[in-house]
């Protein structure tokens, strides 16, 4: 089997609501999607998906993706899709770096790969749970009340797992954390995401504030160097993600302590094949992991849903999905929806969900 024609769509998925990071520090109301659809001789056609969250959340951005693209393409071209190793290897050959626009290539190829071999990927990948994974919703908000109206709009949608967004005021900070405490509901995963929005005094003045309430934070400081500064100085536990770029930052992290979860988002790592070895280093290591897709259509949830259920159930604590936060639906109701705040694995082979042609409209690029 070998890839014949690379097709690559660009999509603007608009959000329902304003979005806010950091206290109000960056807002973003469209996220800039790619599509990619990879056809081979067989006749097999694998989808995949790269959407940043905006171009300036992070090191990514949704035009780089599609340059990345036209400088990997004559590169993975006549390759086997199904030997995904294979297919790395020749893209970071071709383009060192650039993982998130490596990502939806190789999410092509795992579709191509699980529809050949009957079986979904996250079955082919050796897991296949079927636990439903609960979806964590992203609470961008800048003051406690709209925070506590995002919250409830998500919980009337089912939700039991939330990611609060905070960060850039020690006080403001502190209150909120407090104020959203007081409404937890039993059962409910709460992360305060910080999104790198503390300096290393912040971090340390809002974590230590809030030790008696044991709540996990989530990339206090903009780097690695900055959250081990101060490791062993506060009791609240880390999750990181956006300083989770390589396996290299994954080893780091694992070696030195420096988090009790890893956040994997699987556009920005460059892929499942990429994420699954940050998974491995995560369970050897006895760290938790929240999987999520960096932003997109339900096909980006999708692939979060299919390494999500490779996880073990008791150390996967929820999934990040995007699919009703955005106002366009490009795969008409297909593929894994919020079913009471969770998504359930698909059956189908492969990926398990495909794009509408027509609502994507003609590719903006084709490489044969």
């Amino acid at each position: 089997m070998k890839i014949t024609r690379i097709s690559v769509y660009h999509v603007d998925l608009p959000l329902e609501h304003p979005y806010w990071l950091s206290g109000g520090r960056l807002k973003f109301e469209i996220l800039d999607a790619t599509l990619v659809k990879i056809e081979t001789e067989s006749g097999l056609i694998g989808w995949g998906e790269g959407t940043p969250w905006g171009h300036t959340y992070v090191p990514a951005h949704g035009p780089g993706i599609r340059a990345g693209i036209e400088t990997i393409a004559p590169f993975v071209m006549g390759l086997d899709p199904r030997r995904v190793l294979e297919v790395e290897r020749a893209m970071d050959t071709a383009l060192p770096g650039h993982l998130y626009a490596k990502s939806p290539i190789d999410m092509a190829c795992w579709d191509i790969a699980g529809q050949a071999a009957g079986l979904p990927i996250a079955d082919l990948m050796g897991g296949g749970s079927r636990t439903p994974r609960p979806i964590a919703s992203s609470v961008g908000a800048k003051t406690a009340e709209e925070t506590r109206e995002v919250m409830e709009r998500y919980r009337d949608r089912g939700y039991v797992a939330h990611s609060v967004k905070i960060g850039g005021a020690v006080e403001r900070d502190i209150a909120r954390v407090r104020d959203v405490e007081s409404i937890r509901k039993p059962g409910e995963i709460v992360l305060y995401d910080v999104n790198r929005g503390w300096t290393r005094q912040q971090a340390l003045k809002v974590m230590t504030a809030c030790e008696d309430m044991n709540v996990m934070f989530e990339q206090p400081c903009e780097t690695l160097d900055d959250i081990a500064a101060i490791s062993g100085r506060h009791a609240s536990p880390v999750s990181v993600d956006e300083s989770l770029v390589t396996l290299q930052d994954a080893t780091r992290i694992a070696r030195d302590g420096l988090a009790e979860v890893f956040g994997i988002k699987l556009n920005r790592v460059g892929g499942l094949t990429k994420a699954a070895r940050i998974r491995d280093i995560a369970l050897v290591h006895c760290i938790d992991m929240f999987v999520m897709a960096t932003g997109g259509s339900v096909l980006a949830d999708t692939e979060a849903l299919h390494l999500a259920a490779t996880v073990p159930d008791d150390n996967c604590h929820a999934v990040w999905a995007c699919q009703d936060m955005i106002t366009v639906d490009i795969a008409g109701g297909r593929g894994p929806r919020n079913r009471n705040g969770h998504l359930h694995l698909p059956e189908t082979p492969g990926l398990g969900v495909y794009p509408d042609e027509d609502v994507l409209g003609d590719p903006v690029a084709v490489y044969r």
